[in-house]
């Protein structure tokens, strides 16, 4: 019997957990554990303390996971804000229709992303992108997408992919100082030029990689074979180590140093910059409703900056698989042949006035009339499916 009881308290909880994500308010919350026996310490247990201590009408999030000790990587702490109720529902229910589309991989569908509204609208819609000949999948869409509005995008010549400049010239690194190497600045593959990212750490924290985009490797990277180098002004091309892990879906490699040089949690940007961890699915979300923008650091491009112009994007458009976790911002001038690899970042508001918070990598750009974006993933899709984390 109580074995049975126990697990009917879990189920009455995990359903009330349920109503507080839909947006239920303070006030019904407490009326909710009164009424129905519950002691108000179970809101520890349902891990509500911040609701509580929201206004009525708003829900924390999750915005961010950043170090409290920049030079330890498990010291990652949850940096919160509250947000209204109703604006986290629509957000939330767009993520999950979202998620639904890129499930059910409509012939004719390229990809999708969810945009939330402001946090006076309360609202989000999802950005979607079909084949030019899959006009039909509108009302296919209407049917599915339950209320959430949204926007369909016909596209079209998405095969002909516009090659990059003939002759550019990357920014090279002229020496390394301190044994280590900043993201931002170029590096070399056998065949090819990319941007070299900040550290990235592995599960267990206790490991520090290089990073950069796979698709730099011609043919895909091998691990435990294709070799990592840094090219310098001042002397002649370092090796930075052996290719450790390959994701050719999020398109990034994993570098372990192979000597005495290490990556650098330092971006080469115009003023002092160090990354201080990296922002949430929430957390841009957030950074969407209030209007604010990323920026990058590339190889060729240099420093830009750019609006954020969808969350949790699905990308169909250049291989035989979907990529998902993306994130599009920007303008299709905000990147280039040998800009990929690098990050897009945001100022950390809390932190140092060097501190900035990784969103994502920056691996290609629109090239086709109508839309014109930077995509890549987001920082939190690689945590998600692999716990590597800034």
């Amino acid at each position: 019997m109580e074995g049975t009881h126990t697990e009917h308290l879990v189920h009455r909880i995990a359903t009330l957990r349920d109503r507080l994500d839909a947006g239920m308010d303070r006030r019904e919350f407490l009326r909710t554990l009164a009424t129905g026996g519950y002691a108000l310490g179970v809101a520890q247990f349902l891990g509500v303390d911040d609701f509580l201590a929201a206004d009525d009408g708003e829900v924390p999030i999750v915005t961010a996971f950043v170090r409290s000790d920049p030079e330890d990587p498990l010291s990652l702490e949850e940096r919160t804000r509250y947000v209204p109720a109703e604006w986290y529902a629509a957000v939330e229910k767009a993520l999950e229709i979202n998620e639904l589309l890129a499930q059910r991989a409509f012939t004719g569908y390229l990809g999708s992303a969810v945009v939330p509204g402001s946090y006076e609208s309360g609202s989000a819609s999802i950005s979607v992108g079909i084949d030019s000949g899959a006009d039909s999948l509108r009302e296919t869409f209407d049917g599915l997408l339950d209320g959430v509005s949204f926007n369909i995008e016909t596209i079209v010549d998405i095969e002909d992919l516009e090659e990059g400049p003939d002759d550019f010239d990357p920014r090279i690194l002229g020496s390394i100082s301190g044994g280590s190497v900043p993201g931002g600045v170029a590096c070399e593959t056998s065949g090819s030029i990319a941007t070299l990212g900040p550290v990235l750490y592995d599960p267990d924290g206790d490991q520090q990689l290089f990073v950069t985009a796979e698709h730099a490797f011609e043919g895909g990277a091998e691990p435990d074979s294709d070799q990592l180098s840094l090219p310098l002004q001042e002397a002649d091309t370092v090796e930075l180590g052996t290719v450790e892990h390959s994701h050719p879906v999020e398109d990034i490699v994993t570098v372990a140093p192979g000597g005495q040089i290490e990556p650098s949690t330092a971006l080469d940007t115009p003023s002092p910059t160090r990354v201080r961890g990296q922002l949430t699915r929430y957390g841009l979300a957030d950074l969407i409703a209030r209007g604010e923008n990323l920026e990058k650091v590339g190889a060729v491009t240099g420093h830009t900056t750019g609006k954020i112009q969808g969350i949790d994007a699905v990308t169909c458009f250049t291989d035989d698989f979907c990529r998902r976790g993306q994130i599009r911002w920007g303008g299709e001038m905000d990147l280039t042949d040998g800009d990929s690899g690098s990050v897009s970042y945001y100022d950390d508001p809390v932190g140092a006035d060097e501190d900035v918070l990784v969103a994502g990598f920056n691996n290609a750009r629109t090239w086709w009339p109508g839309q014109s974006y930077v995509w890549g993933v987001g920082a939190y899709r690689m945590t998600e499916m692999y716990g590597y984390h800034f």
